[in-house]
């Protein structure tokens, strides 16, 4: 996708540093954080959402990539959260699959 943002990013187009980084997907710190730590994780390959991977590897290396930056970053003692928003009414506003990874503060429940 030639106008997506976080294509861009995940190929190197666009400068970032990188927290994580594998052959499948890249982690980096949100320009507009919702908590002290807030870590996108995305896949280097384009889905629009989580409703349209037809690779179901695709949720385990986001999870397990969210898994190993939260190691690296030392949140496992206090707790973390993550999160995919799908759609409009799910929160989505890049329309590139990416994992949130909060932490730093208490997250409340209900979310949103």
């Amino acid at each position: 996708m030639s106008d997506c943002i976080f294509c861009k990013i995940a190929s190197g187009e666009i400068p970032t540093d990188f927290v994580y980084s594998d052959d499948n997907i890249v982690a980096f710190r949100d320009l507009n954080p919702q908590a002290p730590v807030h870590v996108l994780i995305i896949p280097r390959k384009h889905y629009a959402s989580a409703a349209v991977v037809d690779d179901e590897k695709v949720f385990s290396d986001l999870m397990s990539g969210a898994v190993k930056v939260a190691r690296a970053l030392g949140l496992e003692d206090k707790g973390y959260r993550m999160v995919i928003n799908t759609g409009e009414e799910g929160g989505q506003t890049v329309l590139h699959l990416h994992l949130h990874l909060l932490a730093g503060r208490n997250l409340g429940w209900p979310p949103g």
